[in-house]
């Protein structure tokens, strides 16, 4: 198998296994990965618009910040309301019940994060830079750089 086969693969692979083990670390807050994207960046970012929640979300494309937020609005973990600049606009914050939701999100990936470094060890640097550059100019790339505050 050619080297850029394998990795193709193993990003893919990667993602997979990494996805089916958060769904199941998330399974007992009653969250999907998406959902609990939301919340984690309603926490760091908010409050927000839906426009501005979406352009931060990482999670698959295709993926509707509206009707993520209505799940969550139903589910009780997010309130809308109107805007203090703008009556026609809407923005979400989390409620008390979201606050903890996203605060057990965020333990959930603290382990995570933990585990990652015990795997990537002293490798960690050249896969982010590899990953970087694989996405550079996408639009899951726009997302990440907003996330970590580059635009």
């Amino acid at each position: 198998m050619r080297t850029a086969e394998q990795l193709r693969y193993l990003v893919l692979a990667a993602q997979l296994e990494g996805r089916r083990q958060w769904s199941r670390a998330l399974r007992p807050l009653g969250l999907t990965p998406s959902q609990a994207e939301v919340l984690r960046v309603l926490q760091d970012h908010g409050p927000a618009s839906v426009g501005s929640v979406g352009a931060l979300l990482v999670c698959e494309s295709g993926t509707n910040p509206s009707r993520l937020v209505d799940r969550l609005v139903e589910a009780g973990l997010v309130q809308r309301h109107a805007d203090a600049n703008d009556a026609r606009a809407v923005v979400l914050s989390l409620t008390a019940e979201g606050v903890r939701h996203a605060d057990q999100v965020q333990e959930l990936e603290s382990a995570m994060y933990e585990h990652l470094d015990r795997v990537a060890g002293p490798d960690a640097e050249a896969a982010i830079r590899f990953l970087r550059a694989y996405v550079e100019g996408t639009p899951v790339g726009e997302s990440f750089h907003l996330r970590e505050g580059q635009i």
